[in-house]
């Protein structure tokens, strides 16, 4: 990956954290890593935990943003959660799905998109 495209997504993961947390959401991780992949963010309050998968685009040129987040991809967000709960345990907590799609100054976040 190039640096620029590297800025460009850590820019768009920082601009869902803040989004995230102006709604009452606290970043509990970004970018965790395991052997089989990344989840971008996690977040939570109370009775709720989400993971977040965030796509960043310089333009819409190859669609929105969100629609790269494929069926394959979803499964492979659900596998890395259930790696990510085993490591923080807790439960108690609603887990939520969420994707999250920047281009230029817009956010679009799907709540629940699978």
């Amino acid at each position: 990956m190039t640096e620029r495209r590297q800025m460009l997504g850590a820019s768009g993961e920082a601009r869902v954290a803040r989004w995230y947390s102006t709604r009452g959401y606290r970043v509990v991780d970004r970018n965790w890593r395991c052997r089989t992949g990344e989840i971008d963010l996690v977040l939570e309050r109370p009775g709720e935990l989400v993971f977040c998968e965030v796509k960043t685009r310089s333009s819409h040129r190859f669609g929105a943003p969100v629609e790269a987040v494929t069926t394959r991809k979803a499964r492979r967000i659900r596998q890395l959660a259930t790696r990510w709960l085993a490591q923080h345990p807790g439960g108690g907590r609603r887990l939520r799905f969420d994707v999250a799609g920047v281009v230029g100054p817009d956010i679009e976040v799907i709540q629940g998109a699978f």
